[in-house]
């Protein structure tokens, strides 16, 4: 299936540039240069994946990344002429998937495309006939692979892409001790482009929903200086 990808872009130089260059890879492009037309063309038909500007004539492309992911996990890459530390930070814990700064090497921007939908292609729920429900353990999670899902106290977790890698990641060892970097590596597509105050904020987000579930656990270690590692079961 070919990929769609949504353009929100108001330099048409630029937009014919990344047009071109993600068409010559077989991918589908609309190209809009509002922010009302993005809402309104996200909302008609399905896309894999958004490029946004923070710039727009309209209004705030970090504000519309807001709106989405109150209840969209699209994928997002941020083109942006704002290359200042903090807004890569904040466009990252907002929700984006990868940040590019302009000028930018079109070579360069189709990877970091195909190598975010390879991602989200991976974790992409599969049922079919060998999809299995969870089983039930005497620890407080349950993992099933299969739908990218991770229940805790029997409760289906609602997570994002990055909540699931990241507590995905600390299950597969329990009271192992990840640094941030180390949990990067992991589950960042371009950790070099990403900052480890993203790992703290998705660590916060998961503290929440666990809470919700639980108030009187809280599964997730921080070790000061170090890094973070999960408890399992009672005890350990």
């Amino acid at each position: 299936m070919i990929a769609r990808i949504l353009l929100v872009e108001d330099e048409p130089s630029i937009a014919d540039v990344v047009e071109f260059a993600l068409t010559s890879e077989g991918f589908q492009v609309a190209w809009r240069t509002l922010v009302c037309e993005a809402e309104v063309e996200w909302a008609a038909a399905p896309f894999d994946l958004l490029i946004l500007d923070l710039g727009l004539p309209d209004g705030s492309g970090l504000e519309l990344l807001k709106r989405l992911r109150r209840n969209s996990e699209l994928p997002v890459l941020i083109l942006s002429a704002r290359n200042a530390e903090l807004d890569r930070v904040l466009g990252l814990e907002l929700g984006a998937d990868d940040y590019v700064t302009k000028p930018f090497s079109p070579r360069e921007l189709a990877a970091r495309v195909k190598a975010i939908l390879k991602r989200t292609a991976r974790l992409a729920p599969v049922l079919d006939d060998a999809s299995v429900a969870p089983q039930v353990s005497d620890t407080w999670f349950q993992i099933d692979e299969v739908r990218a899902a991770i229940r805790f106290q029997n409760h289906l977790l609602d997570l994002t892409r990055y909540e699931y890698l990241i507590l995905k990641t600390l299950l597969a060892q329990p009271e192992r001790v990840f640094s941030r970097a180390q949990l990067m590596d992991q589950v960042w597509p371009d950790p070099a482009a990403s900052f480890e105050r993203s790992v703290d904020t998705h660590i916060k987000t998961l503290r929440a929903k666990l809470r919700d579930v639980d108030t009187m656990l809280d599964p997730i270690r921080t070790h000061r200086g170090l890094g973070y590692s999960v408890r399992v079961r009672h005890g350990s």
